[in-house]
């Protein structure tokens, strides 16, 4: 999920044409698309289209606004529309060949592209500097494409007229992280109108990309107070408060409340419509917002319940749903996924969701399913796995929760959790064996040996994890002969013995190792029971000494020292 790219990250720039008056609306409509209030530069674009049916300029204009809300069809729409109207203005070209680029028609964009500069003035430096724009505002911006278009943009306005060329190339700049490239570029806009807010706030935002966050702050600051209803300015020092909180977690909740709160302002200076209503819900979703998310976004599908982002309204309420743990959450994102039957729409973070709702829902076997699937989309969601894992492991479906962990290792071999991946790969393997030789069933050996492999693995990267020790250990008896055992058991009880009481006996004195203690000294006492009477006994006492009433210690103890025959009564006396 991500906000409007061309809303946050790219300027515009629009041409003005036609009599004082017409430039004039045109004027008040870049002001107004420039503040990112598109809901109100659409009605005024829309107007003007209307009295100015002729002027290709007017359909661009619009056209270019559908196009940053990411309404492609109708910015196509209206771009033949001026074609029709005036067809040799050039920049309704541009404008197709933008939304074929959104459409990943890299040939037809540049037949249109050629087009229109083919149509252009010769000393028309505009084509040139929008094709290079709409390279930048992809969600994979081509740098090689956009980069000789504005140069040559430059090249045209040989007297450096137009500082939009400069803003362009302080993105073009700024996206790669060339941070020296890109100020120097802002800074030579900015001289040309010193009124550009757009420059300045793209400076803070370069800032903020370097995680130079007090800078960012520091020049963000400023441009709100040169202009305290500069709406733009709110939403980048929004996001870079929600950098800052995810960047220094000790400090997320106040971050992210000063986020949302310079967000709001940021809504409330803009537009309260649908497409604004919409970047809020998702600012939410990056806020961990998820209570707000889920009141917004419910009210939201229930406002506009036919609009064509809808579907990023019911994802949105859903996922939320999801992180709130609402009842409901599996059924919304069931619906969401009926609803949206092109399935190359689906993000890896909609099967995410709808697996780990399962997995809340009890629905282990569906879960597997579809998180398996986010991770095939994604891979850095492989951590949902060891959910899924655990979900098995804890409903007894041993099987299967190492066959889940085993691919959590193979696509995690050192991530986050991947050392208990091996731990419960090999329990589940261990238990897997033991209940079905429990059952007769002649389980496969093949279980117990992945298991102590995985086992050996913790041994020797976290070498103080008891637990592997003590599984090792269990593993390894159902490994030995059960009529003539070799105690290949036994290195391993006498391996976590030395680490709790000798290496590490801190480790021994928790409250939790009692039980793996007893275990411990009791299976070694049956072991030594044959050849070191006075060893077993020992190790007897000592599991006694921790669980005075243990069973199996107390037997061991007593086969080592056998009751001894009561004395014959004495002979009676004669009398």
């Amino acid at each position: 999920m991500k906000m409007t790219k061309k809303a946050i990250t790219l300027s515009l720039g629009l041409v003005v044409m036609g009599s004082a008056s017409f430039a004039q609306n045109l004027s008040d409509a870049k002001k107004a698309i420039d503040a990112e209030q598109y809901a109100k530069a659409t009605s005024m674009l829309k107007s003007l289209v209307s009295s100015q049916a002729g002027k290709g300029e007017n359909y661009f204009n619009l056209g270019d606004v559908y196009l940053l809300n990411d309404y492609v069809d109708s910015a196509k729409a209206v771009f033949n529309k001026g074609i029709a109207a005036e067809p040799k203005y050039a920049l309704n070209y541009v404008g197709l060949g933008h939304a074929d680029l959104v459409a990943n028609d890299a040939a037809a964009a540049k037949t249109n592209f050629d087009k229109a500069i083919s149509l252009a003035s010769k000393k028309d430096h505009t084509p040139y500097l929008y094709i290079g724009k709409a390279y930048l505002a992809q969600d994979k911006p081509d740098f090689e494409a956009a980069l000789p278009n504005l140069q040559k943009a430059d090249e045209v306005d040989a007297n450096d007229k137009d500082p939009e060329t400069f803003l362009a190339l302080g993105d073009f700049y700024a996206l790669q992280k060339k941070n020296s490239e890109a100020l120097s570029n802002y800074l030579r806009a900015i001289n040309m109108n010193e009124g550009l807010l757009r420059a300045k706030v793209q400076i803070g935002r370069m800032y903020k990309e370097s995680r130079a966050f007090p800078e960012a702050e520091t020049q963000l600051k400023e441009v709100i107070a040169a202009d305290p209803n500069y709406g733009p300015a709110y939403r980048e020092i929004a996001e870079l408060y929600m950098q800052w909180a995810n960047f220094e977690p000790a400090n997320f909740a106040t971050k992210s409340a000063e986020a949302i709160t310079n967000f709001k302002k940021y809504i409330d200076l803009t537009d309260t419509s649908f497409d604004s209503r919409l970047r809020y819900a998702q600012f939410l979703y990056y806020a961990k917002d998820y209570k707000a998310l889920e009141t917004e976004t419910a009210d939201i599908a229930k406002l506009y319940p036919n609009n064509q982002k809808t579907l990023v309204i019911n994802r949105l309420e859903a996922y939320s749903a999801a992180e709130n743990k609402s009842p409901n959450a599996a059924q919304l994102l069931k619906d969401f996924f009926a609803k949206n039957t092109d399935t190359t729409r689906l993000l890896a973070s909609d099967y995410l969701y709808l697996g780990k709702a399962q997995l809340e829902a009890g629905e282990d076997d569906q879960a597997l399913i579809n998180i398996t699937k986010a991770v095939a989309k994604d891979s850095t969601n492989v951590e949902a796995l060891e959910e899924v894992g655990k979900a098995l492991y804890n409903n007894k479906k041993y099987a299967q929760a190492a066959t889940v962990y085993k691919d959590a290792i193979r696509l995690n071999p050192n991530g986050k959790g991947s050392l208990t991946n091996y731990y419960y790969l090999a329990s589940a393997n261990y238990y897997n064996y033991a209940l079905a030789d429990q059952a007769k069933e002649n389980p496969d050996k093949k279980l117990l040996v992945e298991a102590d492999s995985a086992l050996a693995h913790l041994n020797t990267t976290s070498p103080e994890f008891t637990l592997a020790y003590i599984f090792r250990a269990r593993v390894a008896r159902y490994m030995d002969d059960e009529t003539s055992p070799k105690g290949l058991n036994v290195p391993y009880y006498e391996q976590y013995l030395d680490l709790v009481t000798v290496k590490k006996p801190e480790l021994g004195a928790a409250d939790a190792e009692k039980r793996n203690l007893v275990e411990a000294y009791t299976n070694l006492g049956f072991f030594y029971s044959a050849a070191d009477k006075a060893k077993a006994t020992d190790l007897f006492n000592k599991a006694l000494a921790i669980d005075p009433a243990n069973a199996n210690a107390t037997a061991g103890l007593q086969q080592l020292t056998p009751a001894k025959a009561p004395a014959k009564a004495a002979a009676a006396k004669k009398k």
